[in-house]
């Protein structure tokens, strides 16, 4: 069971500051406590709510064995996305969102195979067959298909759930999700609408100390239902082991008659 997530921790990441009163979305109201200095504060008891609330889905699609898509392009939330989505084997993107990502699987399917077979050219020497200038442009569409797929060469159908950092930044990944139904989980802050996410979790999108600890929050529950899969697997394995017995232990003692 995940340590539950203390009020004081949030506070201390900062999770409560939400933007200028100015640049706030109407919808967010339910979630705002108050104003300060012209600053909205999030009500952090309804964001801790909500991130168990989704820390359970979340748990239930990654021990259902579907993949979670993390999206994170800005600069602040980046390094930590890539390191938890790793933590997890989970597929992310923080560079630019290829358009057409999701609504176009099959095109960007396409494109991870030509990477791939960039990389079986390498490894049988058809590479080195090459001349040097045929070389440099592999591997600059290599390098470019890096940038761009790289972290999402394992995930071989649409994955299970999103999870965004910044849906005013990540509207493209947003509107692609709900036009395939795929369940979008995200921080949303004061200035965005929660209306366009299935599981929102209240919370200041832009300090990485906030990020972070939303983030490690969410990781903590992938990895537990990853580990309750795993255990499932196991005791599945073991049940089909003791039910071959007695069947081969049978045909055992045929041949000894």
């Amino acid at each position: 069971m995940a340590k539950k997530t203390e009020i004081k921790d949030l506070v201390k990441a900062g999770v409560h500051f939400g933007h200028l009163t100015r640049k706030w979305n109407p919808n967010m109201a339910p979630f705002i406590y108050s104003e300060k200095n012209g600053i909205h504060i999030i009500n952090l008891y309804k964001t801790v709510n909500k991130l168990d609330e989704a820390c359970s889905a979340l748990e239930k699609i990654a021990s259902s064995g579907r993949k979670i898509l993390f999206v994170a392009t800005k600069k602040q939330a980046k390094n930590i996305i890539s390191e938890c989505a790793s933590e997890v084997n989970m597929p992310y993107i923080t560079e630019r969102w290829p358009g057409g990502m999701l609504t176009n699987f099959v095109t960007i399917r396409k494109a991870v195979k030509k990477m791939s077979a960039i990389d079986r050219t390498k490894e049988d020497g058809t590479f080195e067959t090459l001349s040097k200038k045929e070389k440099l442009r592999v591997d600059r569409t290599r390098a470019k298909l890096e940038k761009n797929l790289g972290s999402i060469t394992s995930m071989t159908r649409l994955p299970g759930a999103l999870f965004v950092v910044d849906i005013r930044r990540e509207h493209i990944a947003v509107r692609e999700a709900n036009k395939l139904n795929i369940p979008i989980f995200a921080m949303v802050d004061t200035n965005t609408d929660p209306n366009k996410v299935d599981f929102g979790i209240p919370s200041n999108d832009d300090a990485s100390k906030s990020i972070e600890i939303i983030l490690k929050k969410v990781t903590e529950s992938i990895k537990e239902g990853l580990q309750l899969r795993d255990k499932e697997k196991a005791e599945n394995q073991a049940i089909k082991e003791k039910g071959d017995e007695p069947e081969n232990k049978t045909n055992e003692e045929k041949k000894d008659k």
